[in-house]
């Protein structure tokens, strides 16, 4: 089955979903160091997004979230890539400068097909979601 969605950023990955019913902000909410959701009372607080397919609704915060993304890539910490309800201009940015496939705008709501520790392919090249590995 594929699901299809509008492309941020480029890239195809196979991974592991990680689900975050909340929000995202990188700067102050993600160690840059260990990948680590630091977050007090986040629904992700101590959970690791490093290589993982990072689902949540939309970023929040400061526009220096997009260089802690870019950091978390340097740092091999970064998510393996992004799906977004709807992608807004900090989260964007920070996923193509730091080379991290992203989609949103998904035809079917994630919440209601994704599973935490599913594994899927995410195709941003095509903007699609497949299940299991299609690389």
């Amino acid at each position: 089955m594929e699901i299809r969605g509008r492309i941020i950023s480029r890239g195809k990955v196979f991974g592991e979903v990680l689900l975050s019913k909340d929000s995202i902000s990188f700067l102050g909410g993600v160690d840059p160091k260990t990948g680590m959701v630091i977050e007090k009372d986040h629904s992700l607080e101590g959970q690791c997004i490093s290589n993982k397919i990072l689902v949540f609704p939309v970023g929040k915060g400061s526009t220096v979230g997009s260089y802690v993304l870019l950091q978390l890539k340097k740092n091999n910490k970064a998510p393996l890539a992004i799906i977004n309800l709807e992608a807004e201009p900090i989260i964007a940015v920070g996923a193509i400068i730091s080379k991290i496939p992203m989609l949103d705008k998904l035809e079917k709501n994630p919440y209601e097909f994704l599973k935490n520790g599913q594994e899927i392919t995410l195709d941003a090249e095509n903007g699609v979601i497949i299940y299991g590995r299609n690389i």
